[in-house]
This record gives structure tokens, sequence and C-alpha cells, in this order.
């Protein structure tokens, strides 16, 4: 393993050693690759992961808007758009389960960038932090 995924490793287990996802408050994680970003709801009780989303999923006329929010004023990259519409699809998903609260699993990696994106997407979609 690399030294910065080991860091990344570490980092998630010292997240995961606090953090546990209910039936009915799952837990949000967030996986980001380089050109990807993939988030799912789990149920640790059970170890079953309750419903997931990534970018393949998106059509592709969203993939290819770089529009900001409106009350963003970061840059906002195409990647940026791709995790922002990926945690409002996972919202939407999870509130027609009836899952309205869940706690956030940002992985071992900073609460920033595209995670943080992610992270607003899925609030403004209706889930509950």
């Amino acid at each position: 393993m690399l030294e910065k995924q080991l860091k990344r490793y570490r980092r998630h287990r010292k997240v995961r050693a606090k953090i546990f996802g209910i039936a009915k408050r799952p837990r949000l994680c967030v996986f980001r690759s380089n050109k990807h970003i993939y988030a799912q709801l789990v149920n640790d009780e059970e170890r079953k992961t309750l419903l997931s989303v990534s970018d393949h999923q998106l059509p592709k006329s969203k993939l290819s808007s770089k529009e900001k929010p409106a009350e963003s004023k970061k840059p906002f990259t195409a990647k940026m758009a791709k995790a922002y519409e990926v945690g409002r699809l996972i919202a939407k998903k999870a509130l027609e389960k009836k899952i309205e609260e869940v706690v956030f699993d940002r992985g071992g990696y900073k609460y920033h960038g595209r995670v943080k994106i992610l992270a607003e997407g899925a609030r403004e979609g209706g889930l509950k932090f």
C-alpha cells in the first residue's frame, strides 16, 4: 500500500470507530477516485448496503454542466458538479425509502472539495446529518 493510501486508511479507521449506522439512521459513506465519486447508505447492524449511487448513474446532460448552485461562490468544476448531483440523487432515493436522517462518513478524506459538495447536495436533497 502506498503511503498516501495508508494514511487515508488509518484516518478512516479512526472515523469508523466513532460512527455506526443503524436502520433508522444509516451511514452515508463516500468514496472518491480520481475520476468518479460514489456514495452508499449502510446499515451496520445488519451489515447491509441499503442503496448506492455513483456518477455513472447520472444522465449525460448533468455531467457536462458546470453550473454553480445559486448560493455557491466558489469555483465549481465538472467533478464537483458530479459530486453535487450524486448527493442530490442519493438523498432522493433515500427519501423514497423513507430514510430522512443519516450519519456522514467522509471515508478518511478531508471534509473539503468534492466530499463537502456531495454532503451539501445531500442536505439540499432533504437528508439530515
